[in-house]
């Protein structure tokens, strides 16, 4: 069952419709026809190598301080 982002062309409103088989879609504000689907993105959760990167630093001892473990929480 997708989830379609779509856009009446109509009114011109955008919204968000969840698809169970092949019913037919109506804009929720004027009940048109006339829907174009707009491109999103696919996303999912998880963690991936490319997210591991944008994180800040690790715990106590993994910031790269070069005083060693600890140091940066003794500021």
């Amino acid at each position: 069952m997708p989830v379609y982002e779509l856009v009446c062309g109509g009114c011109g409103h955008e919204f968000e419709e969840l698809v169970i088989g092949s019913e037919s879609l109506l804009c929720p504000r004027c009940e048109g026809k006339e829907l174009v689907k707009k491109f999103s993105v696919f996303s999912a959760g998880g963690k991936s190598r490319s997210a591991e990167a944008f994180e800040g630093p690790g715990p106590c001892g993994t910031c790269g301080d070069p005083r060693g473990p600890g140091a940066c929480a003794s500021g």
